[in-house]
């Protein structure tokens, strides 16, 4: 089924194509589209449905989807050839459906519309299955193993089983789908031509990064562009439950929900002290400029959109190591942002609450609460096994991209941003350009995207021996 969607939208990207009449594109498009109608539709012939499945079963479905979609997604940049050998069509299409949003390609500006718009939809496909696919199994999982969504603490989140799968899912889409129209319709407002802000409204509410223009957002040189692209980036931030829940006037919405004010104030601050800091060094003129471009960045970067207005490795330590805490821990749970995410970091900091407590009165009975509900033992276990994973894999990450002689900041930041999904960097990954690694890196860096996307253990998991008995 799912290849059978990334079918559809490759159909539609080849009809994208009639709009530069490239006939080449085009025929790519429609062949890459046949060959993955085939490949979705003869195992729904040959296999039988099953209605009950394991945990196991499950997982192996979600990141088989993927991994599946993945490997179909290459199939027009290695039919279209130019630049693109195996190795760079893996990673652009691993980087479209994980939402990562860096690019192997040299000259963006010379794409045809076709290829263009087939980058927005894997942004779109891999935004959409982030909620979707999990939601989808957390009925599977059970009520004492929400391991997929395990601090997505929204009222939807928590009432999940009064619900059917299929109304949740129609639900998230709904916000989803919403959220990208209002995005169109006010990008082209703003001044972005229709497809610039279709392409670009697709990217924003997937938080990806991908962008029609090799210079990204900073082609326009637009306020009112960027400050659209703002507000829709930090909606794409946050919990899709919560955005739900403030539309039908429920009581967990946007403005009671505590993980939303702690990332709203956090990136806030972040903001003030990039803008204070590139103002004090000279970088800018004034501090309406440097609010200007650190406000956008901040955004783009805790979000994991990765979207570029200034070149942020001009801006200093400081605001390098301010935007390096954004990107690790990036947005709320529950939305299509990557990352270790706000509600972990959150949580995290009540338990340290919790121990200091605990040690200064023993024989107390401490609960530690977030959004009002209490978390059992089993979650805090696992948010800071999470943690610890996340952390480990950024200090492989760091270490293997040091061995291939980068710099301190450049293996941290691209590490980082590769498990956080996040797409842009600094040092010999910066915000602009495309990516310049070598094939064994390249492969890599996928590698940690599809980590990151797939929330680590269920990745992991699948190559555990003891796992499948």
């Amino acid at each position: 089924m799912v290849l059978l969607l990334d079918a559809a939208f490759m159909l539609a990207s080849a009809a994208m194509s009639l709009t530069d009449g490239n006939t080449r594109a085009l025929s790519v498009l429609l062949v890459s589209a046949g060959v993955t109608m085939l490949l979705g539709a003869v195992p729904m012939i040959v296999f039988r449905r099953e209605k009950n499945l394991s945990h196991k079963e499950s997982y192996c479905i979600v990141v088989g989807a993927w991994l599946a979609s993945c490997v179909v997604g290459m199939l027009p940049y290695l039919l279209w050839g130019a630049h693109f050998d195996l190795t760079n069509a893996w990673y652009e299409s691993v980087s479209g459906f994980t939402t990562t949003g860096s690019t192997a390609i040299e000259n963006i500006d010379s794409m045809p519309a076709g290829l263009l718009f087939w980058r927005s939809c894997t942004h779109w496909i891999g935004g959409a299955g982030v909620v979707m696919f999990a939601m989808m199994i957390m009925p599977v999982l059970g009520r004492s193993r929400m391991l997929v969504s395990h601090v997505e603490m929204s009222s939807l989140a928590r009432d999940d089983y009064k619900y059917t799968s299929g109304k949740i899912i129609r639900i998230l889409l709904g916000v989803y789908i919403g959220l990208g129209l209002a995005c169109f319709a006010a990008l082209s407002l703003a001044g972005m031509g229709w497809f610039d802000a279709l392409n670009h409204a697709m990217s924003t509410i997937a938080t990806g990064g991908f962008s029609t223009r090799g210079l990204s957002i900073a082609a326009w040189d637009n306020r009112a562009i960027e400050a659209v692209t703002m507000v829709f980036m930090v909606m794409a931030g946050i919990h899709f439950g919560v955005i739900f829940a403030t539309l039908t006037g429920r009581r967990n919405n946007v403005f009671r929900s505590e993980v939303v004010r702690y990332w709203i104030l956090c990136m806030a601050a972040m903001i003030l002290i990039i803008a204070a800091s590139v103002t004090v060094n000279g970088t800018y003129g004034s501090f309406w400029e440097a609010l200007r471009y650190s406000s956008f960045q901040t955004v783009a970067t805790a979000t994991t959109t990765g979207f570029v207005t200034a070149d942020t490795g001009l801006w200093g330590a400081l605001a390098m190591v301010v935007l390096m805490f954004a990107g690790v821990q990036c947005a709320c749970a529950g939305s299509t942002s990557g990352g270790l995410k706000a509600d972990r970091v959150w949580l995290a900091a009540k338990v340290l609450r919790h121990q200091i407590r605990q040690q200064q009165h023993p024989n107390a009975i401490i609960r530690i609460k977030l959004g009002g509900v209490t978390q059992e033992s089993s979650v805090l276990a696992f948010t800071m096994l999470y943690i610890v994973a996340y952390i480990s894999l950024l200090g492989i990450g760091t270490f293997v991209y040091a061995a291939w002689d980068y710099d301190l900041v450049s293996a941290f930041s691209t590490a980082a941003s590769n498990l956080g999904n996040v797409g842009t960097g600094f040092g010999m990954v910066g915000g602009f350009g495309c990516v310049t690694h070598s094939p064994e890196l390249m492969w890599f860096s996928t590698l940690l995207m599809l980590l990151g996307r797939l929330e680590i253990f269920g990745l992991l998991q699948l190559f555990v021996l003891k796992w499948w008995k």
